[in-house]
């Protein structure tokens, strides 16, 4: 059975956050610990609901199961699931369906498939799968998206060191999803980023999601 840790945030009053400290911002926003090797780690957040997590195979396979606070009997019996691999290239097995996810590449996993799970092409260099979720209302099926197959735009300008293209891989105009939306920015050489991106291999390289 995969290793599974779970960590629930209460959502905060606008009003109280201004009072908050360097210290608890970081304990109430500040995600850490996302890629574990050999774990399936990931925070709920009571602000919608969202999830963000990530799943390291190393040899076993990681299966995907319902943390306790979904109350559900499989992890997206009433959610989508937006996945993103930024490391070595792996697999996730939707059902009876495995697809190879390379680095950089993505899948979408629509409400309704009772089976998840990860694993890695070669436990040395494994795949380091970075995953959202939200609340779904319709079944949407399950899609590999590829960069080729991205919503591409390219921004900013290396005289403003913030020369970056943002791949939209998982995004209405790609996918059928409800309301999860999910991307990736590459930065160019020298350029830089002011946000705490997920972990990922590539320091020029952040993934992201939004409504």
């Amino acid at each position: 059975m995969a290793k599974i840790n779970c960590t629930v945030r209460q959502a905060s009053s606008n009003v109280d956050a201004k009072h908050y400290d360097t210290e608890r911002i970081r304990k109430e926003y500040l995600v850490e610990n996302v890629m574990v090797p050999g774990e399936i780690n990931m925070v709920y957040s009571m602000f919608d609901r969202i999830i963000a997590g990530g799943a390291v195979p190393l040899k076993e396979e990681l299966v995907l199961e319902a943390p306790e606070i979904l109350r559900a009997d499989y992890f997206t019996q009433r959610r989508e699931l937006g996945i993103i691999n930024v490391g070595g290239t792996g697999y996730v097995k939707v059902g009876d369906d495995e697809y190879e996810i390379p680095y950089k590449e993505a899948i979408y996993v629509g409400r309704g498939n009772r089976h998840v799970s990860f694993r890695s092409a070669d436990p040395s260099k494994p795949a380091h799968f970075y995953f959202n979720s939200a609340t779904a209302h319709s079944e949407t099926g399950v899609k590999k998206v590829s960069k080729k197959d991205a919503v591409v735009m390219h921004l900013g300008s290396l005289e403003e060191s913030n020369e970056r293209t943002i791949n939209r891989l998982l995004v209405k105009e790609v996918v059928p999803c409800c309301q999860l939306q999910m991307g990736m920015t590459e930065l160019a050489p020298g350029s830089t980023w002011n946000t705490m991106p997920a972990h990922t291999h590539d320091r020029r390289m952040e993934v992201y999601f939004y409504f």
